[in-house]
Order: C-alpha cells, then sequence, then structure tokens
C-alpha cells in the first residue's frame, strides 16, 4: 500500500475506484505498521467504504490492528445522508477509558509508605478475566440502574462526590441508555464485575508528576511537578464484549437489506436512524454508563487505601473515553452537520472555550489522558483550537508486539525484576499477564505524543512517570 508525505506527521493513504475518500495517518514514517506486518493500514483504507463518511477515515500515531477499525482509528458519517453505525468502530470494550486524580501528597512523602499503599491496592482493586468487584448489586434491576446512571448513580449512591462528576466526560452519563437493548447474557456477564480492572493492558499506576510543559494548563487541572498522581485504564468489562459480538451479529444480518457492503464483515454497520442502529445506540451508550461507574468505583476503592495508607486524598483530574461512537455537530464543507463520530483507541480533545468543558476547565481545553506502557512514562495533553480528526488525540502508545510475542520475548519474573530495579513496584495478577504488557511490545509514548502534539491535533501539558502498577 503507497502512502503519500503531505507533512511530516501526516500520511495519506490513496484510494482509487469510485470510493475515493482516502486515509489519513497522522504519525511519523517509525510509527506506521508496514503493510506486510499489519493489517492496520489496510483497514484504514477499508473504512473509508462506510457509507456516509465525511472527509477521511483517520488514524492516530498508536495505530496498530484491531477488531473492525484499526485501533487508533476515527471516523464520522452524516446522519441525515444515511451514514451507519459500526461497532466494530467501537469495539469491544466499550467507552474504556482513562481516569487520571492527583493527590494533595508529594513523592517524597510517598516514597516512606509505598509498599504499605500498593500491597492495600493489590488487595483492594479486584482484577483478572473472571468474576468479582468491588460493587455486589442487590438484583438485576440495579444492575439496570448502573446502566441507566453511569457514574451519577454510583456518586448518589455515595461512591463519589458532586465534583467528580464536573471533571468526567458528559458528566459521567451518556444520554440515551437503552438497558432493554442490552441481552440477558451481557447483563449476567457484567451483574459481577462492577468495580473491577479486567485483565489485559488494563492497570492502575501510581505516578508522579515528572515535568509540567503547560503551567496555565497543568495549574487548571490540579497538577504540579512532584505530586503523586493515579491513573486507572478500565472499561464496560465482559457486559461490553458481549454488546459487541451481538449487535454485529444482528448488523451482518441486515446489511443486504439496506443495501451495505463492506470489504470486512467486522465492519458490519447499519444505518444509524435504522431500527438496528438505534438499538445499538442504546445498548452501547448503557455498556458506556456501567465502564463509567466502574471507573468512578475504582477511584473510591483507591481513596480510600490512600486515606489509610497514606493520610492522603485525592481529586479527579478527568475521566474520558476511547473507545465509542457520539452524536456531535460538525462544520462539513461550511455547513453544520449531525455526525456520528466513532472514536476507536483515540481520545475526544476538546478545545478552549468549549460549552461541555467545566468552567475551571474552559480557557484550557480538555484533558487528554495518553498512558504509555508499563514501565514507561505516561502523558496529560490539551485539546486545541481547529484540531483535526473530528476533534480527536491519540489514547496510548499503541502495539509494536502482539500478546504472544511480547511473552517470547521476557518471563514476568524477569520482567517484574527489572521494573522493580528501575524503582516500579509492581503488583500483577499474573507472571504470563506482566510479561504480554511488556514495556518493549508498545511503541516509545514519547515519540506518539510529539507525532500527536506535531500534527496539531493537541498539545503537552505534563509527563508523569509511574512509580507503582497494579495490572489487570
Amino acid at each position: 500500500m503507497r502512502l503519500e508525505a503531505k507533512t511530516p506527521y501526516e500520511f495519506v493513504i490513496p484510494r482509487e475506484g469510485p470510493m475515493r475518500v482516502p486515509g489519513v495517518v497522522y504519525a511519523t514514517r517509525d510509527l506506521i505498521p508496514e503493510a506486510g506486518h499489519d493489517q492496520a493500514l489496510q483497514q484504514v483504507a477499508n473504512v473509508a467504504t462506510l457509507p456516509g463518511i465525511v472527509t477521511a477515515s483517520y488514524a492516530m500515531p498508536d495505530i496498530h490492528w484491531g477488531y473492525g477499525f484499526p485501533i487508533g482509528g476515527v471516523a464520522a458519517t452524516e446522519v441525515a445522508a444515511g451514514g451507519v453505525i459500526s461497532p466494530g468502530g467501537v469495539g469491544f470494550d466499550i467507552s474504556c477509558g482513562v481516569r487520571l486524580l492527583a493527590a494533595n501528597l508529594a513523592a517524597s512523602e510517598l516514597g516512606q509508605c509505598l509498599g504499605r499503599v500498593m500491597d492495600a491496592l493489590s488487595a483492594a482493586i479486584p482484577r483478572g478475566a473472571g468474576p468479582g468487584g468491588v460493587w455486589k448489586l442487590a438484583d438485576r434491576a440495579e444492575l439496570e440502574q448502573v446502566l441507566a446512571g453511569g457514574a451519577r448513580y454510583a456518586v448518589s449512591q455515595g461512591h463519589g462526590n458532586a465534583r467528580d462528576l464536573d471533571r468526567c466526560e458528559d458528566s459521567g452519563i451518556v444520554a440515551g441508555a437503552e438497558p432493554g437493548q442490552v441481552s440477558s447474557r451481557a447483563l449476567d456477564r457484567g451483574a459481577r464485575q462492577v468495580g473491577s480492572l479486567g485483565s489485559g493492558n488494563h492497570f492502575l499506576e501510581v505516578q508522579v508528576v515528572g515535568q509540567v510543559r503547560d503551567a496555565p494548563a497543568a495549574t487548571a487541572f490540579g497538577l504540579a511537578e512532584g505530586q503523586v498522581c493515579v491513573m486507572i485504564h478500565c472499561g464496560s468489562r465482559g457486559l461490553g464484549h458481549q454488546i459487541c459480538g451481538d449487535h454485529v451479529r444482528l448488523m451482518d444480518a441486515v446489511m443486504a437489506r439496506h443495501g451495505i457492503w463492506v470489504p470486512d464483515r467486522q465492519l458490519a454497520c447499519a444505518p444509524v436512524l435504522s431500527a438496528e442502529g438505534g438499538a445499538y445506540l442504546g445498548a452501547m451508550a448503557a455498556a458506556a454508563n456501567y465502564a463509567r461507574a466502574n471507573r468512578q468505583l475504582l477511584a473510591e476503592a483507591t481513596r480510600r487505601v490512600f486515606a489509610t495508607q497514606a493520610d492522603a486524598t485525592l481529586d479527579l483530574v478527568y475521566d474520558v473515553s476511547h473507545n465509542l461512537a457520539k452524536i456531535e455537530t460538525h462544520e462539513v464543507g461550511g455547513r453544520p452537520a449531525r455526525l456520528c463520530v466513532h472514536r476507536k483507541g483515540a481520545t475526544l480533545a476538546l478545545p478552549p472555550g468549549h460549552p461541555d468543558l467545566p468552567p475551571e476547565l474552559r480557557t484550557v481545553g480538555q484533558p487528554v489522558l495518553v498512558p504509555g506502557s508499563m514501565g514507561t512514562a505516561s502523558w496529560v495533553l490539551a485539546g486545541v483550537a481547529g484540531g483535526g480528526a473530528f476533534g480527536s488525540a491519540c489514547h496510548g502508545a499503541g502495539r509494536q508486539l502482539s500478546r504472544h510475542q511480547a511473552a517470547r520475548s521476557v518471563s514476568g519474573a524477569v520482567l517484574r525484576r527489572r521494573l522493580e530495579a528501575a524503582g516500579v513496584a509492581v503488583r500483577g495478577a499474573s507472571a504470563r499477564g506482566l510479561a504480554e504488557e511488556a514495556p518493549e511490545a508498545y511503541k516509545d509514548v514519547d515519540a506518539v505524543v510529539a507525532a500527536a502534539t506535531g500534527a496539531g491535533l493537541c498539545r503537552q501539558v505534563a509527563r508523569l512517570v509511574p512509580v507503582g502498577v497494579v495490572k489487570g
């Protein structure tokens, strides 16, 4: 596949034939996977065939292969023009996202009690692939309350405070959730996992602000050099996974009736305004609310640990998803248009002045949270005016080795010793899980962030370094 360089940070994938919507990859050459070894570039091109697509199929610099869309993929379809919604443009872990909390604690103060904090977090944070969660729901009716109310419902039940909701995307709740569109199997899978990390690349990490690059924004976010933070990365667990699979099958069965053809069945889709499109939107919103409640509960469990083990409090900096489709209004061809914007492994990045931001963040823009790989830095970025890809930015470092390749490259025990020698306390669910998430399995997060900021998608606010990690 041929790439045409437009700028040092943007490459265009030409598309021949009647569908000439291009693919655009925001990356330096070394961050783009080779076509012979990774199908991600072909996925960018495939996404450009979706009915109603607007402008281009985009990919962030952390691009790598995913289900349907590449991870790092962004695409918008125009609702009024028969635009579609595709579960493959959201993924299995619906509303997977990142939450960042800032402590009233300096790194020098944490050092005295880091071991106790990490041991207590390891005991308090449920993780792994199976059941188990912080919140033991009374019955299915209470689960449906979670699906309808998200983090807002969790706070109403005593799990957090009103300020938390001000610092959440969508104030902690996605409108339009329809628990009735969620299958019994999905409900069963979600009932016993509320308030849990899961497995794979999900984590809870204790960090320190190593550098501040934008002092006014950092101050507005509540961050300062040397400050202790906690970053939580997780999503909608088995419930979201089941919803994705259920609705891919439903859409695959009706595409022909809607006159839709796609080059990859993982891009199964339906018009946003169809019955099938509406059903998925309702179920997806329910899963997004589950994910936001999930992170809210884990944040509260973390607060209790810091209160008892370090005599410290934690304030929420921000919580934002990176696997979601949203109905948004953007300017297209000089006119406002209602679009269905898919962000698959890509983060919403609202610019300064956006009305959806709380007043204290409106002058500086939305926090964009970009975790690195285990043992490497993470970043706090901010949205900018005129950012591309419908106001989107990268979401992480991006894989460059499969889990199998990573596990063959290093043992979990060796990796643990290496990380702890570098000053990172590790609490992992399994040795195999640690090896699969080795730092060398990921791209250089600093290079990914440099590409994203160089492309004008966001700006740098602060660089965070890890001191302890609880792995799923």
